[in-house]
């Protein structure tokens, strides 16, 4: 899609790069470091889904809202998870990072995904799974159901 921008007075019009969702502005946006973490607590909420009993259908699911970290099966229901993964808890657990915006931002992302399927679904929930990487010693995984 090309896109111009206005031309000022006397002028022609000047070509401009299509704009970019919020959500891929803020994946562009994040450092190495950050996003090496993220991806650690991805791989790690996905062995800890499947050991307890999830199938894992999709991982990194982008579209143009957004992205779901990894939708799920349990039994019937499909769930859409969000990862979210600190270093520590001194800008809050990371849990808290999950807020209302974001779970209305998953129930679209979530419909959108149903879109491309042929199967159908029980129910539908959105999980939250925290994970806090300290320094030292290992990591701890805490699983919240049924969060929006």
């Amino acid at each position: 899609m090309s896109m111009t921008a206005p031309a000022p007075s006397g002028s022609e019009a000047v070509p401009c790069a299509p704009q970019q969702s919020p959500a891929a502005v803020r994946l562009a946006q994040r450092s190495p470091r950050t996003a090496a973490l993220g991806d650690y607590g991805e791989r790690l909420a996905a062995r800890y889904l499947r050991e307890h009993g999830f199938e894992v259908l999709d991982t990194k699911w982008r579209a143009r809202d957004g992205e779901i970290d990894i939708v799920a099966r349990e039994g019937s229901a499909l769930v859409v998870c969000e990862v979210k993964t600190r270093r520590h808890e001194a800008f809050g657990h990371p849990r808290e990072a999950v807020t209302v915006r974001k779970l209305a931002r998953l129930r679209r992302l979530a419909a959108q995904w149903l879109d491309h399927q042929t199967h159908s679904f029980g129910d539908i929930r959105i999980d939250v799974v925290a994970i806090l990487r300290p320094p030292r010693g290992a990591a701890v995984v805490e699983h919240l159901r049924g969060v929006g």
